[in-house]
């Protein structure tokens, strides 16, 4: 089954990738950006979105639902950039299927493994009891009784829908917790993407830290950096106009 996914304007294909419990509205303001120059292909990764949902789920099966995806659509090579756990996905598409990336842009993480960072997460949206639940202020108000700040409530809260039952989650709660691990392990290949990369990093971020440096240039020798100060790991929507500037720039530059 092809990912959910949706396309904005016509040209040199773009593919966006949203990060863990997001879906790809979340850069939507990038892809309606973009879109006025190239073809904006913005996907819905298993177990988020209106995508498949799945047990197995992990950087080499998500990196070759989007080649599924590509040879769908008969894109033989994309420019791909992916936000948080979306970028991990991305830079495993690079290492894994070279020959089908043209450019990469990474948002806020490296390819390293990461410590949980999540358990909260999956304990507060497991608190909603969305059996009895009679609003959305009544599932934030819950989020939040389970330590989650306002802003993660709200973003987490896309997440949830209404149908004949009731409330739901869109995404696959269960599928996603169960690959939390491999979500935050080290990326399965081993390669070399030599093509041209970016690292774009939130100043205020921890995702991307100085000793990170050695795997980011192993793996991607020709990448280079920039830092959206006064930005975390949010960066694309703190500070959208500067993302988005820096984004096009280097695309634009790989031409």
């Amino acid at each position: 089954m092809l990912l959910n996914y949706k396309i904005l304007g016509t040209g040199q294909p773009v593919v966006l990738i949203h990060g863990l419990f997001g879906a790809l509205d979340n850069l939507g303001a990038l892809a309606r950006y973009l879109s006025e120059n190239y073809q904006v292909i913005s996907i819905d990764l298993a177990n988020h979105g209106q995508s498949k949902h799945q047990q197995d789920c992990n950087y080499n099966t998500m990196a070759c639902d989007v080649i599924a995806l590509l040879d769908s659509l008969a894109l033989d090579r994309v420019m791909v950039l992916g936000h948080s756990m979306g970028g991990k996905v991305a830079m495993q598409l690079a290492l894994a299927h070279g020959d089908r990336i043209k450019a990469l842009v990474v948002a806020d993480i490296a390819p390293v493994s990461y410590s949980n960072r999540h358990s909260q997460v999956f304990k507060g949206l497991k608190s909603v009891d969305l059996i009895n639940l009679k609003n959305r202020k009544q599932a934030q108000q819950m989020l939040e009784q389970a330590g989650i700040e306002t802003g993660v409530s709200l973003f987490l809260l896309k997440n949830l829908v209404k149908n004949e039952q009731g409330f739901a989650w869109r995404c696959n709660l269960a599928g996603i917790e169960q690959a939390y691990p491999a979500i935050i392990a080290d990326l399965p290949s081993q390669g070399q993407f030599d093509g041209p990369t970016l690292f774009i990093k939130g100043e205020l971020s921890d995702y991307i830290l100085a000793q990170h440096r050695p795997a980011i240039m192993k793996y991607f020798p020709a990448a280079s950096a920039k830092i959206i100060q006064g930005t975390g790991h949010w960066l694309h929507a703190e500070k959208p106009q500067a993302f988005n500037k820096i984004v096009l720039n280097f695309f634009e530059k790989t031409q």
